[in-house]
């Protein structure tokens, strides 16, 4: 059995401030996990933290690119170094975000591996890139990029780094939990991305979409795949602490099904979890129903 890891990676640079002068709340995600007995109730052990960079956009201005892109880079590396070493032990890293941008970090250490796939629980695509501005807006933001960037769209200091890029391709990338009439959805599925979203999920049951979404995502086409949650992708009745908390989201049985099947399967190599603020959430319940679906999906 593959010891489960717990690794923080609390950056918050590919979120836009909240209010002027504040930073994204999201840094503070592992920590409130953490005090939600996350490491015990997994079983996990200790694999600590990487520290990102200061949140700061100095002089940054709108059709500069992506905002903090240094820094997302060197930090995107630095995840990957430990994220790279987790799986080449033979361990299960479970990554506590931070942002959505730290999923670069996890397809960049499998990209250094081999081809491997991503099974993305999102509400959104976060597939924002320079061809697409007229309709999502000009680039900036990471954590609303994430997707593009790792399936090689976007500015090549963060979708080419150690010239590796496209660490994803297209075929290798399932997504789970789109808001129906999601803006993306034609393109995704123009390029090959296979993108469930909440209405198919309803109708069809998450276990039977995660469970037909496996196909292709096994050896001998990939070497594995990961998988990338993001709190938004639930209904805001019950995750309210989230920088976009869009309605009609999924709810927490329908989060669980897809999670129990695509962690589930011998070809998961890891975990991560994002975009839940705490300070968001002052009585602590949504954070409690995130760390009790993460722990549920390993029972």
């Amino acid at each position: 059995m593959r010891r489960i890891v717990l690794l923080d990676a609390p950056s918050n640079l590919g979120l836009r401030p909240p209010v002027p002068g504040a930073v994204p709340g999201v840094y503070k995600l592992a920590g409130a996990l953490r005090e939600q007995g996350l490491l015990r109730r997994l079983g996990a052990v200790e694999g600590g933290v990487v520290v990102p960079p200061r949140y700061d956009r100095g002089d940054w201005r709108e059709g500069d690119g992506v905002f903090h892109a240094g820094p997302l880079a060197t930090y995107t590396v630095t995840l990957a170094d430990r994220i790279e070493a987790l799986l080449r032990a033979g361990d299960f890293p479970v990554v506590l975000g931070g942002d959505c941008s730290i999923q670069l970090g996890a397809s960049l250490a499998m990209r250094r591996l081999g081809r491997y796939g991503l099974a993305a629980i999102d509400g959104s695509a976060d597939f924002r890139h320079p061809g697409n501005e007229a309709v999502n807006g000009p680039v900036g933001a990471a954590g609303g990029e994430e997707l593009a960037l790792a399936t090689g769209r976007g500015q090549a200091g963060l979708s080419d780094l150690e010239g590796l890029g496209p660490y994803l391709r297209d075929e290798d990338v399932r997504l789970f939990g789109l808001r129906d009439g999601d803006g993306d959805l034609p393109e995704l599925r123009a390029a090959g991305i296979s993108a469930a979203p909440v209405g198919e999920i309803r109708e069809r049951g998450a276990a039977a979409v995660a469970e037909a979404a496996l196909n292709g995502l096994h050896p001998p086409v990939t070497d594995g795949f990961w998988v990338h949650l993001d709190a938004d992708v639930l209904d805001p009745s019950v995750m309210p602490a989230v920088d976009s908390p869009d309605p009609d989201g999924l709810l927490p049985a329908e989060l669980a099904g897809l999670l129990r099947v695509l962690v589930g399967s011998p070809r998961c190599v890891g975990l991560n979890v994002t975009v839940y603020d705490p300070d968001l959430d002052p009585d602590a319940k949504a954070g409690a129903l995130l760390a009790d679906l993460v722990v549920e999906a390993f029972a």
